[in-house]
């Protein structure tokens, strides 16, 4: 079922912690999440690459930034998702990903 949310109702938040792409899949099967999209963020460069935030020298973290509709899903519950998936006592890593992009923030 389709349903039509206006857009001034929606929330934003960022996570980081570890690699984006199973983070993403975990907030996208929530219901209410309406949107989600990966990056960079905590870093010294603008518009960087995968290859320059590999390399440490940056400072970035890979981040998911999601839009969520707040009456369907709590920032509670996305936290709940976060901390589901993600170990944030590991230092730059999160299972076997290893390197300073990895670290929660």
């Amino acid at each position: 079922v389709l349903e039509i949310v206006k857009a001034s109702s929606l929330e934003e938040a960022t996570f980081s912690g570890g690699p984006f792409w199973p983070l993403e899949l975990a907030f996208m099967r929530l219901p209410g999440v309406v949107s989600t999209q990966v990056g960079y963020s905590q870093g010294t460069v603008e518009k960087p690459d995968y290859a320059s935030v590999s390399s440490g020298k940056t400072g970035h973290v890979e981040c998911v930034q999601v839009t969520f509709d707040p009456a369907r899903v709590s920032f509670v519950g996305l936290l709940a998702t976060f901390f589901a998936n993600v170990d944030v006592c590991q230092t730059d890593r999160q299972g076997r990903y290893v390197g300073k992009q990895y670290r929660s923030g």
